[in-house]
């Protein structure tokens, strides 16, 4: 067999293999699509392509007289970007300073980091469900807030700090003889540069809250105050409710805010490292 058959044989293999794992992810969301546009709340006769299509679950969704489906979007959107925000924010100084520096107890620190991420937030459900008693953050979103940035810190650390630690230092050096402070070099110089790797960070830790159950479920109590998943799941849970093709709609506009976000940052997953390395 010759160079070339070989060639074709191994781009066909390869694209038969892209085929088949194409289906496997999008097989399911087609599916829930579907249903979504399926009449009644039984899945049993649901299919990729409903016969009788119906926008009415969604006109449900958004009838504030019928739904609070609105209101549970809205408190996902500002629970995820607030934990966003706050994440990037203290991944990054916390990455930056241990990139950057050495210090007394540095080597522990990260190794704690490295221990603390093996470790599930749901692991420790009864000791946050207490520590929210205990500083009244019980049923707040604030409290949700800050459970989900406290567990995003140590695996986003890890991951900026080695992104960082590929920036060369000779930049930080010769800001410094250009007379640039340390917030100077770290807000123009090295920030600049990283992100790529902040784009990654901010998406993850929007994308974690937005679709988190278990400890929304532990922490939220009001049903106004419910995220998106904790509302959905009640949704169906209901002794006599059991709206599973509302829930499908449902499910598929939590994608939007996620995709969208993904299509804004992706600009930043390819970009050069040395970009904004010169000077202006």
């Amino acid at each position: 067999m010759n160079l070339k058959k070989q060639k074709l044989i191994r781009l066909t293999l390869s694209y038969i293999a892209i085929a088949v794992m194409c289906a496997i992810i999008l097989y399911p969301v087609a599916w829930i699509v579907g249903s979504s546009f399926n009449p009644g709340q039984s899945l049993s006769g649901s299919s990729i392509i409903p016969k009788n299509a119906t926008l009415a679950h969604y006109k449900e969704l958004f009838d504030l007289e019928q739904s609070n489906y609105l209101i549970w979007y809205w408190n996902s959107l500002k629970v995820s970007l607030s934990t966003m925000a706050l994440t990037v924010l203290m991944v990054s100084l916390t990455a930056y300073s241990f990139s950057r520096y050495r210090f007394v107890g540095r080597k522990n620190g990260l190794m704690t980091f490295l221990i603390l991420q093996m470790i599930p937030n749901f692991a420790a459900l009864i000791a946050i469900f207490v520590l929210a008693l205990v500083t009244n953050l019980l049923d707040t979103h604030l409290g949700l807030i800050l459970v989900y940035v406290g567990g995003q810190i140590p695996m986003n650390t890890w991951l900026m700090k080695g992104y960082l630690d590929t920036i060369p230092k000779e930049l930080d050096e010769s800001a410094k003889m250009d007379g640039a402070g340390h917030f100077r070099i770290f807000f123009q110089i090295v920030m600049p540069l990283a992100k790529p790797i902040i784009a990654v960070v901010a998406l993850f830790s929007f994308i974690a809250p937005f679709a988190d159950f278990i400890l929304a479920s532990i922490l939220l109590r009001t049903e106004e105050k419910f995220t998106l998943p904790v509302a959905l799941y009640d949704m169906v849970a209901k002794q006599f409710g059991a709206e599973f093709t509302t829930f499908a709609a449902g499910s598929v506009l939590i994608a939007i805010p996620i995709a969208l976000l993904f299509l804004y940052f992706q600009k930043y997953f390819v970009s050069g490292l040395t970009a904004g390395g010169t000077k202006g």
